[in-house]
């Protein structure tokens, strides 16, 4: 995913609406968002996870504080991400719940969280569990995971190195498309679970059957019936025995 273009409107410490041309960055695939502390960058960070998830970047801020303090009350908050995948352009837009002005009367109403996605072949969908469902699909990861291996937000650079093996798994097994192998892998030590039982079952009966043979021991077949007793033949030596 490459981001191409991000507004935002009433958003974080951004009063008005501002426009990022975000494909001046270029497509080399890594970027650096730097600047000094309160400049807007975490701001940004949280716009792009927002439009994308409906959640912000950080775990310690929540959706009802995304509109600008500094916004005028008929400001509308909401976020608009423009990004290529694929090779196709797609655009997302969302709104966080907030208070605003009554388009009748005085007073204060609320404004719902809302979403729309608009697809490369202008398919346009409305409702916030389906462009959920359509980001998630489009692109195989969730928001944790798109936060630590797309969009690493300061101080939170290491939770990919430091993460135990079973998230990095269910990680690179989104990112890699991987499942239909885990799949076709759990079928095969079922299957394997269930054949090492049968032979186990199998094997318990011919030495079940092979220890209460008994033979003369000077015929011809005494040394084979020990060595068959003592597990020192195959299972179709023993059977044939």
């Amino acid at each position: 995913m490459r981001p191409l273009k991000l507004k935002l409107s009433a958003f974080g410490p951004y009063a008005g609406t501002v426009e990022l041309d975000l494909s001046q960055l270029g497509s080399r695939g890594l970027y650096l968002i730097t600047g000094d502390t309160g400049a807007g960058k975490t701001t940004i960070f949280d716009a792009i996870t927002y439009a994308l998830y409906g959640e912000a970047s950080g775990n310690n801020r929540d959706s009802s504080m995304l509109r600008s303090k500094y916004a005028a009350p008929d400001t509308p908050t909401y976020v608009e991400l423009t990004f290529s995948y694929g090779g196709k352009e797609y655009t997302v837009q969302r709104n966080p719940e907030y208070q605003r002005p009554k388009t009748r009367g005085e007073g204060m109403t609320t404004e719902k969280a809302d979403g729309k996605m608009l697809f490369p072949d202008g398919k346009v969908i409305a409702k916030l569990k389906d462009v959920n469902t359509a980001i998630r699909q489009l692109l195989g990861v969730d928001r944790n995971q798109f936060s630590q291996i797309a969009m690493i937000a300061q101080g939170d650079f290491l939770k990919l190195l430091l993460a135990d093996t079973k998230e990095r798994q269910a990680i690179f097994r989104e990112i890699f498309k991987t499942t239909p192998y885990q799949i076709f892998q759990q079928k095969l030590k079922e299957e394997s679970t269930r054949l090492s039982r049968e032979c186990e079952q199998v094997s318990a009966s011919v030495r079940q059957y092979i220890h209460g043979a008994v033979c003369m021991d000077d015929d011809a077949l005494s040394n084979e019936l020990r060595r068959a007793k003592n597990g020192e033949m195959t299972v179709d030596d023993t059977v044939a025995l």
